[in-house]
């Protein structure tokens, strides 16, 4: 009996202790980290707190010089240009992002949680019950830089130089150097000590075509930069001439292009003279587009409607250019085809013989019942033999 208590003692204690679980007070995983900004950039806050419950999570902002001045923040803010995005699970995690940044929002933004049941309750101090990280951002003017202007490649022209031109004309900051960059990459072989720069492109064509860059670095501020489009209709370098598939497969089209800015793709198939545009809404088309890439995928193909002509287009403000893949669907019996075409021939040959034969047989072979040709016998020739001695006697 005691051993029988003791496990029901046991068992009720454990079920008892299922739903219990230890209170774990906010701590934080991920701070804020300070930043040196320009005026126009952007700039984003993370903030990672963990404990059971999960914490709440605010965000506070204070300017220079006036820590004891925290007002709270909120998305929506300053024009709509301060932006909050908050998530509870396991852990709080808060983005505090704001645009088009000018010299007052310069000042100490403070990421606040706590997971204290009083925490709102105005009663209670602040102090004891969130717990606080903050940065510091720091705005600075942006330098001044002018720059030539964009540039437009024609496609009916052939191959001409062009060049862009950058001048940093003012900046509070000592100025450290230059560089370019063509869609986000640096250009090797053009840094240099000059706030006068330029890059020349000898022979430019739709491959130069992109977002190209002047950066200006310095000793205590952020880079600063202004940009330069080289704009170029679309030009198609690769694409799939021809794609052979089974029916019941998949297939795949792709069409890549250079131009700037990137294309918009369509495709369309061929029916009769018409073209039919092509998009996501059939199951069986997939278009993938990225920049100067566009992928078609046509699944279970059917031998009856898929095969053709497809037609893939790219059109950007400058001009359009496009090109033709040919689908072919074989049947699932076409493996079979050489072996049924040998054994076709393999028959009409023994019907040949066949036929041969039995129209052979009759001109060589004779029948029982035709009658026999007679023969000549001994007794024949002897009495021819008799009639000429006779004649000769006389």
């Amino acid at each position: 009996m005691r051993s029988s208590t003791a496990v029901v003692a046991v068992v009720l204690l454990g079920n008892a202790m299922l739903p219990f679980t230890w209170a774990q007070n906010a701590g934080f995983v991920k701070s804020p980290m300070s930043e040196i900004k320009l005026t126009g950039d952007t700039f984003e806050l993370y903030c990672d707190v963990v404990g059971n419950p999960t914490p709440e999570i605010q965000w506070w902002y204070a300017e220079i010089n006036r820590a004891d001045s925290f007002k709270q923040l909120w998305g929506g803010a300053r024009k709509r240009r301060v932006s909050i995005n908050t998530a509870y699970g396991a852990n709080g995690v808060s983005v505090l992002g704001i645009t088009r940044l000018t010299l007052e929002d310069s000042g100490t933004y403070e990421c606040r949680a706590s997971n204290d049941p009083k925490r709102n309750d105005l009663r209670q101090n602040p102090a004891l019950s969130w717990i606080r990280a903050q940065a510091t951002i720091t705005v600075l003017q942006k330098p001044k830089i002018n720059a030539s202007d964009q540039i437009i490649l024609s496609a009916d022209t052939p191959a001409q130089p062009i060049t862009m031109w950058c001048n940093l004309t003012n900046t509070d900051n000592a100025h450290q150097e230059s560089f370019w960059m063509k869609n986000g990459l640096e250009i090797d072989k053009t840094r240099t000590k000059n706030k006068d720069t330029s890059y020349r492109i000898n022979k430019a064509k739709a491959d130069d075509a992109g977002e190209y860059m002047c950066v200006y670095t310095f000793e205590k501020a952020p880079n600063a930069n202004t940009t330069i489009e080289v704009k170029a209709a679309p030009d198609i370098t690769g694409h799939k001439r021809s794609e052979n598939k089974k029916e019941g497969e998949n297939a795949t089209m792709y069409c890549k292009s250079v131009g700037y800015p990137h294309p918009v793709w369509t495709w369309r198939k061929l029916d009769g003279t018409f073209y039919t545009d092509i998009d996501n809404s059939s199951g069986r088309y997939f278009i993938t587009n990225r920049d100067n890439y566009t992928e078609l995928n046509v699944l279970n193909l059917d031998i009856n409607t898929d095969p053709g002509e497809y037609h893939c287009n790219a059109t950007n403000m400058i001009g359009t250019s496009g090109t033709t893949t040919i689908l072919r669907v074989r049947s699932l019996l076409a493996p079979l085809w050489p072996f049924l075409g040998v054994l076709a021939e393999v028959i009409i040959l023994v019907i040949i013989i066949v036929v041969y034969e039995k129209r052979k047989k009759p001109d060589e072979i004779m029948d029982d019942d035709e009658p026999a040709v007679p023969i000549k016998t001994n007794s024949t020739n002897n009495h021819k033999e008799k009639n000429i001695r006779q004649r000769n006697q006389k």
